[in-house]
């Protein structure tokens, strides 16, 4: 893992939750922030680790994941650029209950534990925007469960591709953001149920596949799937 030299104090009021920060806080954040880079494959922490802070992913892919006994491995989420993670961990003080890894070279920036508790002492707007995130991440993993429990592999894959094409903003077209397996566990399919279904979308002519690139044929037959 390499710490990047980088100005973090340009860079810390484009992320969302420090947009409203004045130049003091964000003078005194980013003396207690690390730019970190990490290379495919890296581990950022263990599960059993202890917090230290949380990250914000700047570029990249990061996986937060479960390992089985027999060595399989399921995935939880998949953070990509804008995104946060670790907060909620930070707050109970515990170890860490997933492993964090990098699916692509990954730029991060690492936000120490004694920096976010001084804003939140002092600014209620960044009070705010923290507790925001957190309740979103918290409200999508209440609806992945919901998925799990009561939507079929078509419909969860379906969803799953809606929600990528929502994220793109414009067009048709997207890309899978990682390997069929790793999207597979996220979904909680096997790989091969994954595959099978994407087929079966495609001979529906609902989508149209080359490689990751996918394009959206009939949004609202896929809405309907």
């Amino acid at each position: 893992m390499k710490t990047s030299q980088i100005d973090l104090k340009l860079l810390l009021p484009r992320i969302g939750m420090f947009s409203q920060l004045g130049p003091g806080q964000i003078e005194r954040l980013a003396q207690q922030c690390r730019y970190r880079v990490i290379d495919k494959g890296e581990m950022l922490f263990q599960r059993g680790d202890p917090p230290h802070g949380f990250y914000h992913v700047v570029a990249g892919q990061v996986i937060l994941a479960l390992s089985s006994r027999d060595g399989s491995e399921k995935v939880v989420e998949i953070i990509g650029p804008g995104h946060s993670f670790g907060e909620a961990v930070m707050f109970l003080d515990r170890p860490y209950p997933v492993f964090a890894q990098a699916l692509v070279a990954s730029e991060l920036l690492q936000v120490d534990q004694a920096a976010v508790f001084g804003l939140l002492d002092d600014d209620p707007a960044f009070a705010r925007a923290m507790l925001a995130g957190m309740a979103i991440r918290l409200h999508t993993m209440v609806l992945d469960v919901e998925s799990y429990s009561t939507r079929s592999a078509t419909q969860r894959v379906a969803g799953y591709l809606l929600e990528e094409l929502a994220a793109v903003g414009t067009g048709r077209e997207l890309r899978l953001p990682a390997s069929k397996q790793v999207i597979a566990s996220r979904l909680n399919l096997t790989p091969e149920t994954f595959s099978r279904t994407l087929h079966h979308l495609v001979e529906e002519e609902l989508i149209a596949m080359n490689g990751r690139e996918i394009t959206i044929l009939d949004r609202e037959g896929l809405e309907g799937a």
